[in-house]
């Protein structure tokens, strides 16, 4: 990996952890803090809000920034709110210390992805913002069991010091490695200097909104079921809880390799590779429902939903960049914001499910559903970009190039 996605991926592994890392040390922020633990999970509720609303509003207030400058700063404000959460002496403090640091969690992402396709050539663009979705995997994967781990033995202060530490490091990489110069693309896709009126016009496209549709409907899909992997594993498959954790990391290298696999999908064709990833994670879900009550085949069946699940980041970002012309920072940031609401979605309906009287494997028929009406939407976006242009669009379609190119992705 160049070293340029390399710092970008890292940051993005930061934000990634920020946002997940509280699941695991509830207990001991619970008991310090003197609050419950749903109380404290809201602290994961207010984070999320943050990503969903404050990502696209910063990303638009701040579009005129050179690329590289924007991302240092947005690390600083990461940095400052992590550094305020580990020195909170109440609740409310830390909940504010959250919800500031959030706000520089959708725009991050969103320009870090947007920056990888600035620095690549245009047929390999989705296979270098998938590189940097892998920071989110690795923060499910990494991050979050080395927080919890930390907070458990040390108290979960030091895990908000181990997470400023590893951002003062990616904003070092950042500031090295990350070329200045990425404001201007394209004749036509000048983004940074488009006025606000101008950028905000993007979202009338039917494409854009159709797309951002599909994404929040297939991670609706996702974390229907992965909310509920322990539950799934340990009262269907039988599986003991010590090997839950396990099992996880069986979910999480899928994961790597499907994020990985559905970028190269995106490059050859970028409706091809959506409706594939789609298809594929269709297809996991009903598997997994088949294979669940048998630990063998449940483990494969894991591992090939991980890895369906995971490949429609790619595809689905790589779709948003080639319609989004006009400004496709801000539309990645607001893809960032249809991704958290497909969380928040696939959590609910997972639990809807439950909650009907259903047992928990019925999860991933649930998300099979969800997952088939994104399909039938990609479908029937795909033929009327095929009746509309009777040559498939190019993901660079509207995307800027580079200024300088700091090296290819491999």
């Amino acid at each position: 990996m160049p070293l340029p996605l390399l710092a970008l991926m890292l940051g993005v592994f930061c934000v990634g952890t920020a946002e997940v890392v509280i699941a695991g040390i509830l207990p001991e922020m619970s008991t310090d803090l003197d609050v419950s633990i749903p109380t404290a999970g809201l602290l994961v509720t207010g984070y999320a809000l943050g990503v969903t609303i404050g990502g696209p509003v910063i990303t638009l207030l701040t579009a005129k920034w050179s690329r590289k400058g924007l991302l240092l700063g947005l690390m600083g404000v990461f940095v400052l709110g992590n550094v305020v959460a580990v020195l909170a002496p109440d609740y409310g403090t830390l909940m504010g210390a959250r919800i500031f640091t959030s706000l520089s969690h959708g725009t991050f992402a969103a320009v870090a992805w947007h920056v990888a396709a600035l620095m690549s050539p245009p047929d390999r663009q989705a296979t270098a913002m998938a590189k940097i979705a892998l920071g989110f995997n690795f923060a499910n994967v990494l991050g979050s069991p080395i927080g919890t781990l930390i907070g458990q033995h040390f108290g979960w202060r030091s895990t908000f010091v181990y997470i400023t530490a590893f951002a003062v490091l990616c904003t070092l990489l950042i500031h090295r490695f990350v070329p200045g110069g990425l404001t201007t693309g394209r004749e036509g896709a000048v983004e940074e200097g488009a006025p606000l009126r101008e950028q905000l016009k993007v979202f009338r496209q039917g494409g854009l909104q159709l797309s951002m549709l599909i994404t929040v409907l297939a991670q609706g899909a996702v974390f229907t079921t992965s909310t509920y992997l322990a539950p799934l594993l340990r009262d269907v498959g039988g599986f003991a809880p010590a090997l839950v954790g396990v099992l996880l990391i069986v979910f999480g290298i899928g994961s790597v390799l499907g994020n990985i696999l559905g970028g190269r999908a995106a490059d050859r064709d970028v409706m091809r590779g959506v409706l594939r990833a789609q298809s594929a994670l269709l297809a996991s879900l009903l598997l997994f429902w088949l294979a669940a009550p048998h630990q063998a085949p449940a483990v494969a069946a894991l591992f090939l939903f991980g890895a369906a699940g995971f490949s429609i980041i790619p595809a689905l970002q790589a779709r948003i960049l080639a319609v989004a012309a006009a400004a496709p920072a801000l539309a990645l940031s607001a893809n960032v914001s249809a991704f958290n609401l497909g969380n928040g979605l696939g959590a609910w309906l997972g639990g809807e499910t439950i909650g009907l009287g259903f047992d928990v494997r019925a999860v991933t028929l649930t998300a099979a559903l969800a997952t088939a009406a994104a399909l039938l939407l990609s479908l029937l976006m795909w033929a009327r970009a095929r009746r509309d242009s009777p040559e498939p669009a190019a993901l660079d379609a509207g995307v800027a190039g580079p200024a300088e190119p700091a090296g290819e992705a491999p």
